[in-house]
């Protein structure tokens, strides 16, 4: 029992948030890097200066988006339109692609300190879908997810990554537009119309919606006010940790509609689930050079 509609067949998976416990370190490092920028900003502009906020601007301008994505966003916010400049941008420059490394070297620097940690009840439901028969993929917008699944023991558990090195590499756009998450899905072998897409992030659930995909479930770890967000931008359902989906008195979901497509058959000599797929961007895919964070 999974919690849900019965004939889906693959499961797409959020990182931060989701997997693994770096959603709070985003938001820390994020607010450092724009309050010390909105500060000089409003130094040398004669404007009081209005902090970051997590609760009202972390969710609707950076969440769940690529780092220079989120950094634009928030910024058009308050009217400031800065230059995009280059991906080699030093820290310091004021670019937005600057300022996104800058946020970058925070978030490296609290992993480094502090290790990354998975919620449990994520893997539990992982090796659950997996023991069920489907399949499995990462769809994050972080270019680090292949090393943190390295480093806490989860590599195994998915049979394909998407993620920011190969949105890059492909010229996908990030959340909310749904390409990534379409990405995962094809990565698999497995239409939208019979995957399932895990997403904390409004940006990411939006994308799960608008893909088509035949379920969005809504990961809050914040709080009611988050949850009703969640719904709002295309949840079918909103749990505290998967692990809620896993108990025998949840609702049963609103089966598929008749008529999908199915997910082709294993030709021979394909790879089993857990094993990756040709040409599908696995978790061996690019672990070379320094680890880079995104979102």
């Amino acid at each position: 029992m999974l919690g849900l509609p019965e004939g889906v067949e693959a499961c797409l998976f959020d990182l931060d948030g989701v997997l693994t416990a770096t959603a709070a370190v985003h938001a820390a490092a994020w607010k450092r890097m724009f309050d010390e920028f909105l500060k000089e900003w409003a130094l040398r502009h004669g404007e009081p200066f209005v902090p970051f906020d997590v609760r009202s601007d972390y969710g609707p301008y950076v969440d769940g988006k690529k780092r220079e994505d989120g950094t634009r966003s928030f910024l058009e916010s308050r009217g400031i339109h800065l230059p995009e400049g280059s991906p080699d941008d030093p820290p310091s420059a004021e670019t937005v692609r600057g300022l996104g490394n800058r946020k970058n070297r925070l978030v490296l620097k609290i992993i480094e300190e502090d290790g990354v940690k998975v919620f449990p009840g994520s893997v539990d439901f992982v090796r659950a879908a997996r023991a069920a028969g489907l399949r499995t993929a990462v769809v994050s917008s972080s270019a680090n997810t292949a090393q943190v699944l390295r480093v806490v023991g989860i590599t195994d558990l998915f049979d394909a990554r998407v993620d920011g090195v190969v949105a890059a590499e492909r010229k996908l756009p990030g959340k909310p537009a749904p390409d990534t998450f379409l990405a995962g899905a094809e990565a698999v072998g497995v239409p939208a119309a019979r995957a399932v897409v895990f997403e904390d992030a409004l940006a990411g659930v939006e994308a799960g919606h608008r893909g088509g995909f035949a379920y969005v479930v809504g990961v809050n770890r914040l709080d009611a006010e988050h949850a009703a967000g969640l719904r709002e931008h295309g949840a079918d359902v909103v749990v505290d940790d998967l692990s809620d989906l896993l108990k025998p008195d949840l609702p049963e979901p609103a089966p598929l509609r008749p008529g999908l497509p199915k997910a082709d058959a294993p030709k021979p000599g394909a790879p089993k689930p857990g094993a990756p797929r040709p040409g599908a961007p696995t978790s061996g895919a690019r672990e070379t050079g320094a680890p880079e964070e995104d979102q």
